[in-house]
C-alpha cells in the first residue's frame, strides 16, 4: 500500500515537471509582438530659457510624441522657431508653443514682451527697496513714493502712487562709479506700466524716494490711500485722514470696557479654633 502511494506521488511530480518544462520552452520560443504607435515630431527646449531669449539651434531639440497627444500650437521643424524671441520663460523639455513666441518681425529681447499700449520702465533699487530680493519677474507690487511738494521737511509725504504693477525683469547691471576704474553693481527692476503711470513713476523716482511693496498675486484690489505726513506719523492732527482710512479699511475688534465699581466695605469675620485647626467665618 505504501509503495503504491510513493509511485503515484512520483508520477505526479514527473508529470508536473514535464508540463512546466514544456510551458517554459513554449514561452521562450514565442516571438515578441511589436506594436508600432504612430508618433509626431515636436520641438522642445533643450534647456531652461529665460524671458526675451532669442532661440538658437542649440536651444531646441526634437522629440517624438504620440500622434494626436501633442499640445495645440507645437512646431515640428526647428527652423520655424530659430531666431524668434520668447515672451515667457521655458524649462527644459517643455514644448515650444506659438503662444510663447514673439512674432517673426518683433525680434527678441524685452520689446516683444511688452503688450500693446504699455511701457517698460526701469528703476534703480537696493535690497530694502527691492523687498530683500523677493521681487522677481512676474510678481505684482505697489509703488510707494516719499517726497515733499514744498521742499519743507514737515511736508514730506508718503503715498501709494501705483498699485498692482507687474514686474518684468529684476537683476543687476554694471554702472561706472565715482572712481572711473571701479564699476559698481546696481540692482534694477523693470515694471510694466501704462504711459501715464510711467510719468508718475519717473517723477517719483527723481523727485523723491520710492519703495516697492510686494503683493499677493491673488489680491487684485487697489484701495485709495490718503498718504501720511511726518506729523501724522507721530500722532498729531495732520495724520487724521490716514487714521480714518486705517479704521475704515480694517474691521474693528470689540474693545473691552471696564466699569469702575466702588469697593464694598469688608464684612466682620470670626476666627474659630477647633483643636489644632483654625477657620474664619464671615458674619453676614
Amino acid at each position: 500500500m505504501r509503495s503504491r502511494i510513493f509511485a503515484v506521488l512520483a508520477l505526479a511530480i514527473l508529470a508536473g515537471g514535464g508540463l512546466a518544462y514544456g510551458t517554459y520552452n513554449f514561452m521562450q520560443n514565442q516571438k515578441p509582438v511589436t506594436v508600432n504607435t504612430p508618433t509626431q515630431a515636436v520641438v522642445v527646449a533643450a534647456g531652461d530659457l529665460q524671458l526675451g531669449s532669442e532661440l538658437k539651434k542649440e536651444d531646441v531639440a526634437v522629440v517624438q510624441f504620440p500622434a494626436g497627444k501633442t499640445p495645440e500650437g507645437t512646431f515640428a521643424n526647428p527652423q520655424e522657431v530659430i531666431g524668434r524671441g520668447l515672451i515667457v520663460p521655458i524649462v527644459k523639455n517643455e514644448p515650444i508653443l506659438k503662444a510663447k513666441l514673439a512674432s517673426k518681425e518683433a525680434g527678441s529681447g524685452l520689446p516683444p514682451v511688452i503688450p500693446e499700449g504699455m511701457r517698460a520702465v526701469s528703476v534703480r533699487v537696493n535690497e530694502v527697496v527691492g523687498v530683500a530680493g523677493y521681487v522677481l519677474p512676474g510678481n505684482r507690487v505697489d509703488v510707494v513714493a516719499t517726497a515733499s511738494p514744498t521742499d519743507q521737511h514737515s511736508d514730506t509725504t508718503s503715498k501709494v502712487v501705483l498699485s498692482n504693477v507687474q514686474v518684468l525683469t529684476a537683476g543687476t547691471r554694471i554702472e561706472q562709479g565715482q572712481d572711473q576704474s571701479k564699476p559698481v553693481q546696481v540692482t534694477v527692476v523693470t515694471l510694466l506700466v501704462y504711459p501715464d503711470q510711467a510719468e508718475r513713476l519717473a517723477l517719483a523716482s527723481t523727485e523723491g524716494k520710492i519703495q516697492l511693496a510686494l503683493r499677493n498675486p491673488l489680491d487684485q484690489g487697489a484701495p485709495p490711500t490718503p498718504g501720511i505726513k511726518t506729523a501724522g506719523l507721530l500722532g498729531s492732527g495732520a495724520g487724521k485722514p490716514a487714521q480714518q482710512y486705517a479704521s475704515a479699511s480694517r474691521p474693528r475688534s470689540a474693545q473691552p470696557v471696564t466699569n469702575t465699581v466702588p469697593a464694598a466695605p469688608p464684612l466682620p469675620t470670626v476666627e474659630i479654633i477647633r483643636g489644632d485647626k483654625r477657620a474664619q467665618e464671615v458674619v453676614r
